[in-house]
């Protein structure tokens, strides 16, 4: 499990023994049973995870209802960046939605491992101008979607998700009601 990390990671770089060896010691991989929350609306965040295997779900409560922003599966960050840079209470939860495997990072043990191996910090640079450059493009896709577009769009791009998380999430994801997800699931059904 722990060399799934190390093989991520060598995806963006040549790694030397070192430098696996200091990853393997700065990010810890934990496993998490469904339902566990990584993090509470109201915390700060301290940690962010990656995701090995699993899922978890960011979602916020807003007059009782749970509004979900985002899945983060395999390979993917699970990140509230506000929280953690600005020391901020968080506006949201990470929750798993089944039984899931992180490599936790720690600003502090992310900050050392920079410190040894400079190179890394240019790799994580430019990794998180990707993601960032990915939501904002996934932002402006959804603001300009129908409902039935941004349930088309999920099951091009992210068809785990159907199978591995409720439907009322879903909806809620899509930004719609899970009724209205059923009108839309069944008119595609008879589409085809």
């Amino acid at each position: 499990m722990e060399n799934t990390l190390v093989e991520m990671m060598s995806g963006f770089i040549d790694l030397n023994n070192d430098e696996k060896q200091g990853i393997l010691e700065a990010f810890p991989i934990r496993t998490y049973t469904k339902g566990t929350s990584l993090l509470k609306q109201g915390q700060i965040a301290k940690d962010a995870f990656v995701v090995i295997k699993g899922c978890i779900r960011e979602y916020s409560i807003d007059d009782g209802e749970e509004i979900t922003s985002e899945f983060y599966t395999e390979f993917q960050s699970a990140v509230n960046f506000d929280s953690m840079t600005n020391n901020k209470p968080s506006k949201c939860y990470f929750t798993c939605t089944e039984d899931t495997t992180v490599a936790i990072m720690n600003a502090e043990k992310e900050t050392a491992l920079y410190k040894r191996f400079p190179r890394f910090g240019e790799v994580c640079r430019v990794e998180m101008e990707k993601i960032l450059g990915a939501s904002q493009e996934k932002l402006t896709d959804f603001k300009k979607s129908t409902p039935k577009g941004r349930y088309l769009n999920l099951l091009k791009e992210r068809p785990d998700l159907i199978n591995r998380v409720p439907q009322y999430q879903i909806a809620s994801y899509l930004g719609i009601k899970s009724e209205t997800l059923s009108r839309i699931r069944s008119r595609i059904a008879t589409m085809d």
